[in-house]
């Protein structure tokens, strides 16, 4: 059977953008089970409230969400078990001196299969104030609100 090609997302955490600003992107594989693999394959992940964390000089991943395998035995797996985030060291190393020197997180943006490979794009990120993102919906607002605009005056139609 021929190798899968390209990338197939399976799941995106759309309010990480809201909640923070987003410095740096890494793409990361994830020390996963079968039957994990098998429900990720089926299209179900959530990355709601999950999170990346430090512990002994490896990066793992909190609090995601893969439900149990429908056809799976007693060998399933549990649904928000802690999965170690596989990079190179030198990654490692410069993102655990970024968390420590400054008040910045690790936030999952993504989790899609890559040539069959499945991995999850952290973000190195910044939390967000209440006026910042206010001061972001205006300016989406106002972006559309032109766009709208520049469509209206091209098909004739003027205010």
């Amino acid at each position: 059977m021929p190798r899968e090609k390209g990338r197939k997302v399976v799941a995106s955490n759309k309010k990480a953008r809201h909640d923070y600003a987003i410095l740096d992107t890494y793409e990361a594989g994830m020390a996963l089970t079968g039957t994990e693999v098998k429900s990720l394959r089926a299209g179900r992940a959530s990355l709601v409230d999950a999170f990346a964390q430090e512990r002994d000089g490896e990066l793992y991943l909190h609090s995601m969400h893969i439900p149990e395998y429908t056809q799976g035995t007693w060998t399933n797996h549990e649904p928000r078990r802690t999965r170690k985030l596989l990079l190179k060291r030198l990654e490692i190393d410069r993102l655990i001196g970024k968390l420590r020197e400054s008040g910045l997180t690790l936030v999952p943006l993504q989790v899609y299969f890559s040539d069959g490979w499945a991995k999850v794009e952290i973000g190195l990120a910044k939390g967000k104030k209440a006026y910042d993102k206010r001061q972001d919906l205006a300016k989406r607002d106002a972006d559309r609100e032109i766009q709208r605009a520049v469509g209206r005056r091209g098909k004739g139609m003027a205010d």
